[in-house]
């Protein structure tokens, strides 16, 4: 119950639910309870009654007195009737609250699990599968619900019904009562027992669930490639492999939980027999009369389901305690990214460089030594180098998705962990490498960067990301759906909308990271005619393998392993005959072949 204890704040918030709740259980199972006692007064008045009606036999007074007894158990007949249906009305009241409250708890928590998942660091999803993060904010928070609701709703039930039948059962013989509850330290043990069985399997079960989320979710992002390869049969036999290894596993939960029932049910009728056997010996003593029989008997099987339900309510308050550990596993995980402060301003766009080292947390590759250099406001610069030589890491450290390991990067000669996280950040307009578009519409996803911009302007910038006309071609231009991850654009589109989006931010610093790969050459020299103007008052770094002859750089750093190794302009940079004159020399025989 320890993981649990992270939800009392949940019942604090809605207390007023909890406790209504609660009066509304005890009513409905106080009513319950006169129901027996009505039923054995019934059946006294027969027993006792009996004798006179006998002794009346073949006279005329019997059918008077048959109809005067009728009577009375019309009454008590009525009576329960009538306690049977303010009870109902109870129980509704019970579940509109403790019901409606696990359903607003459930509410809350996903939205708190999901601000959680927005606030961690981009280390925390690398090292995290995104089945694994689906399953813990559905599944687990499914299972948790269970707990809130319909595990709270049954408890106090029956905590509540069993005090006040045993007090009744008390009031009427100790004896009796003591002799009734025998079996009930045998239930305790075998509760105790299941349960920890329950909870390992649980634990285990849900961390399999998260497998195989990973697994679907791997597989239908990576949908094209799985076709073009031809893998459908061997990831469907991994899939299933999988799948039977879950169901197994659920299987042998069940198999747990089936020895609940049979248990309870055996132990209660065991209580009955007992009732019957005890309680006819004291009719014979005259300590008690039928009629308590038959309401201890009522008694016993109205905690029938109650007592059953012990194995239910163990069972998932078992589950939900492993599903909220593990839930509490990503809400105690800190993000190591945070914001020091809150500073809405704009940014001059100075940008320095001092001794930067970096060393990727998760896998301890070192991707930048000894990074620096000075980039005044309004100035542009060209980061050139090979794959893996650390060019993106510059632009993610840049917009602070990771800290330094070492040394210090200055935006306005202020330490950028100094700076508002989310002014930085908003003041940025990045295209990085790897586009993703949300399954939204065109105009959405170009808005996404300027939630507010109207229609004109969405397509103003589309024009100057020369993506315009490309748009106007599909089915409802700019209102089309582009799918999951813009499935249904080329690379080429998903780029140019990508270059849209961040430039109707109107930023004070550009970064794009080789965002014009997938575009052709004509394509290319529009969008640099429209950056020539547009991000000539603007601090502008660009990431990129080739060369822009139509952009020019006050800055181009050349790099490789990590490390800076030439910087200068690109007259200086051609002087120097080092990779860059030759990267130049064979992209120019390029475009004359």
């Amino acid at each position: 119950m320890q993981h649990l204890v992270y939800l009392n704040k949940y019942f604090w918030r809605y207390r007023r639910h909890f406790f209504m709740g609660l009066l509304f259980v005890t009513l409905s199972n106080y009513f319950r309870v006169l129901q027996p006692q009505t039923i054995r007064e019934a059946l006294d008045l027969v027993v006792e009654n009996l004798y006179l009606f006998n002794l009346y036999r073949g006279t005329e007074l019997q059918s008077k007195f048959f109809g005067l007894l009728g009577k009375q158990l019309f009454y008590f007949g009525g009576l329960v009737l009538i306690l049977a249906a303010v009870m109902g009305l109870f129980m509704y009241y019970m579940r509109q609250t403790l019901i409606v409250m696990s359903r607003l708890m459930e509410y809350d928590m996903r939205k708190e699990v999901f601000a959680h998942y927005e606030k961690l660091d981009l280390a925390f999803y690398k090292r995290n599968n995104t089945g694994d993060l689906m399953a813990r904010i559905t599944e687990d928070v499914n299972k948790v619900r269970m707990y809130l609701g319909p595990a709270v709703l049954y408890g106090v039930n029956l905590v509540s019904l069993f005090v006040l039948v045993i007090y009744s059962m008390i009031s009427v013989n100790a004896e009796l009562t003591f002799y009734c509850l025998l079996p009930l330290p045998l239930l305790s043990l075998s509760i105790y027992y299941v349960s920890t069985l329950i909870n390992k399997q649980s634990e285990t079960i849900q961390k399999q669930l998260s497998v195989l989320n990973s697994a679907a979710q791997e597989a239908y992002s990576g949908i094209r490639v799985l076709k073009s390869y031809v893998q459908e049969k061997p990831m469907t036999a991994h899939f299933s492999h999988l799948s039977d290894d879950f169901k197994t596993k659920s299987l042998s939960l069940v198999q747990v939980n089936a020895l609940f029932f049979p248990l309870m049910l055996l132990l209660i009728g065991v209580s009955t027999i007992i009732v019957v056997y005890v309680g006819g010996m004291q009719v014979v003593k005259g300590t008690v009369t039928p009629g308590n029989i038959a309401e201890f008997v009522i008694y016993v099987n109205m905690l029938t389901w109650p007592v059953t339900a012990i194995g239910w309510i163990a069972s998932i308050v078992q589950q939900a305690a492993a599903s909220q550990k593990r839930i509490n596993e990503f809400l105690d995980t800190k993000p190591t990214i945070t914001n020091p402060t809150q500073a809405e301003q704009p940014l001059n766009g100075d940008i320095e460089f001092a001794n930067v080292g970096f060393t990727y947390p998760d896998t301890g590759i070192t991707a930048l030594q000894n990074i620096q250099f000075k980039l005044k406001a309004g100035q542009k610069m060209a980061i050139i180098g090979r794959t893996g030589s650390g060019k993106t890491t510059i632009a993610d450290l840049l917009t602070r998705m990771y800290d330094v390991s070492s040394g210090k990067i200055l935006i306005d000669g202020v330490d950028i962990r100094e700076h508002d996280l989310e002014n930085l950040r908003r003041r940025i307009g990045y295209v990085p490498q790897d586009v993703f578009l949300f399954s939204n519409t065109v105009s959405g996803n170009i808005a996404f960067g300027k939630r507010d911009a109207p229609q004109e302007e969405i397509e103003q910038f589309a024009r100057y990301a020369s993506v315009y006309e490309d748009i106007m071609d599909l089915p409802q231009g700019f209102e089309t759906l582009v799918g999951e991850r813009g499935v249904t654009l080329s690379g080429g589109q998903k780029q140019r909308v990508s270059i849209a989006r961040a430039l109707i931010k109107k930023p004070d610093i550009v970064l794009l990271d080789d965002c014009l790969s997938a575009v052709d050459t004509n394509t290319e020299k529009q969008i640099l005619g429209y950056f020539e103007d547009a991000l000539a008052d603007k601090t502008a770094i660009i990431i990129t393998h080739r060369i822009y002859a139509l952009l020019e750089f006050d800055q181009i750093l050349v790099m490789d392993d990590s490390r800076i190794v030439e910087a200068g302009t690109h007259e200086e940079l051609l002087a120097n005959k080092g990779y860059y004159a030759d990267l130049y020399e064979k992209q120019r025989m390029e475009e004359v072949l």
